[in-house]
């Protein structure tokens, strides 16, 4: 599985400077998972019933949530047996060799990467209407939110994870009060079902609702899951802290499995209760700020300020936990070599992997500088759909990967120790591959989609070439890498300096 591929061991003085700290037990992983996924619930999720109405949506939620909840028992099994903090990266190269590890990671670097750009975008919009500063000025909002939360990173763990419980269950909180203040308020018939098909297929408003569950029809259902995903995109992140958590192989099957218990809760009373009030769903389908303007109907225009910096805090929330995401994976991979080793490098005293979290934040902060000057009065559309629908492409395909990576490695390494089991087996892991590349194939028929796709192949062609060319030549043995080659059948001749 090895073969074609150079290491180098290192001394211990390299792993020294590499060192991560445990902190996070349960609760800890729960927040980190829900709150990445968090402003889905926000914002996003409702443009889905512009494609398949209320019922096709609901639907479409359905089946997404048993795609995560197959993926997240999967990774809650690998998790445990493969406790490192590469993540995905981590069980494809168990599973696949350097190859797939290498690929997986890259897919999966570059969803993270770029969901906090689009994030930290609507959010800026947000701080931009509340103290109405002008659209030009909206490059320092993006400068100043990626270095707050990258230095809130870097200070330490603790203080990165203690915030993450606080603004996840902050989050959660905004969304309980709406729900409380809707459930007396909604009218399910009239405002849900306002959604009927025009001669094009196309939405248009039902006066007076009352319309039909599936007014596009099953298909309807189907062109809606990439939606769907909104509602559940980025808990897979959660075994990148593996390193950092008391007892992994406790911890991480209970934080997936309550963060998706969480999440599907969520999920489903947000869909129901926000379609449900008199804002309907056409509107809903129409709205960049679903939560904020349900709060209007409920409250009035008259706070929408307040209620504007309220709607805000899941897009924080899951700002700040994907910008800890992308950190771990960079410095995953740069430890075992796959990407330059200087991107390994963690703080000598708060032992956070701040070279990673740096550069991850300037990538972001630099597409979304060229995506403004390229694109100009039309780089909200390209951030808020292309950037976006290239973090889902990208997402499907890593689930495909990591639940090929679990099959294999049930398949090739059964005697492997597996704190944990998926109750869902090779079944749940089936299923994911299946309903991920439904996903990916509706994402090709929305014309809107395939230049993100197309851009998202085009940086993977890169990658590949690069660990083609030069990375292959340089990997080091990791924790991730001495496992892997542990458990395989014929362990590769190499020598200190990296020769076969």
């Amino acid at each position: 599985m090895s073969k074609g591929v150079k290491y180098k061991k290192m001394d211990q003085s390299f792993f020294e400077s590499r060192e991560l700290k445990r902190h996070a037990g349960v609760w800890s992983l729960w927040a980190l998972g829900v709150g990445a996924v968090i402003s889905g619930h926000f914002s996003g999720w409702n443009l889905g019933l512009a494609s398949g109405g209320w019922g096709g949506m609901f639907i479409a939620t359905i089946v997404i949530a048993i795609m995560y909840i197959g993926l997240t028992q999967s990774v809650a099994e690998m998790s445990p047996a493969l406790p490192h903090t590469g993540g995905a990266y981590s069980f494809a190269r168990s599973a696949m060799g350097p190859w797939g590890g290498f690929f997986t990671g890259l897919v999966e670097n570059l969803e993270f990467v770029l969901t906090p750009a689009v994030i930290v975008f609507f959010l800026s919009n947000y701080m931009a209407g509340i103290f109405e500063t002008s659209a030009d000025i909206l490059p320092l909002w993006w400068f100043g939110f990626y270095t707050i939360f990258t230095m809130m990173n870097i200070i330490g763990v603790e203080l990165s994870f203690k915030f993450t419980v606080v603004v996840t269950l902050l989050a959660l909180s905004c969304l309980i009060i709406f729900w409380i203040s809707s459930i007396g308020k909604i009218d399910f018939f009239r405002y849900a079902l306002d959604i009927q098909a025009n001669e094009s297929g196309e939405a248009e408003y039902l006066p007076g609702g009352n319309g039909a569950f599936l007014p596009m029809g099953i298909l309807g259902a189907l062109k809606a899951m990439p939606f769907a995903v909104w509602l559940f995109l980025a808990i897979e992140q959660l075994p990148l802290a593996a390193e950092e958590a008391v007892d992994p192989k406790k911890d991480m099957p209970k934080g997936l499995t309550y963060g998706m218990i969480t999440l599907v809760i969520s999920a489903f009373l947000i869909l129901w209760l926000n379609s449900s009030i008199s804002l309907g769903s056409y509107a809903l389908s129409q709205s960049g700020e679903p939560l904020l303007d349900g709060f209007k109907v409920l409250f009035g225009n008259n706070i929408a300020k307040l209620l504007a910096l309220v709607a805000s805090i899941g897009l924080i929330a899951s700002f700040h936990t994907i910008i800890f995401a992308f950190g771990r994976q960079i410095y995953s991979l740069s430890r075992a070599g796959y990407f330059p080793v200087i991107l390994s490098k963690t703080h000598s005293k708060r032992k956070t992997p701040y070279t990673a979290l740096i550069l991850g934040s300037v990538i972001g902060f630099v597409v979304l500088m060229v995506t403004k000057f390229l694109a100009g009065e039309e780089s909200g559309v390209f951030i808020g759909g292309a950037l976006l629908n290239i973090a889902v492409f990208s997402a499907m395909l890593s689930y495909v990967l990591q639940s090929a990576s679990f099959l294999l490695l049930r398949k090739n390494q059964p005697k492997l120790d597996r704190p944990y089991v998926s109750p869902f087996g090779k079944t749940g892991a089936w299923v994911t591959v299946v309903i991920a590349l439904a996903t990916m194939y509706f994402q090709l028929q929305d014309k809107s989609y395939r230049t993100a796709v197309f851009i998202a192949i085009a940086y993977l062609i890169i990658g590949l070439l690069y660990f083609a060319l030069r990375g292959r030549h340089r990997l080091i043995l990791s924790p991730e890498e001495e496992f892997a080659l542990a458990h395989e059948t014929s362990i590769p001749n190499f020598d200190t300096q990296g020769n076969d």
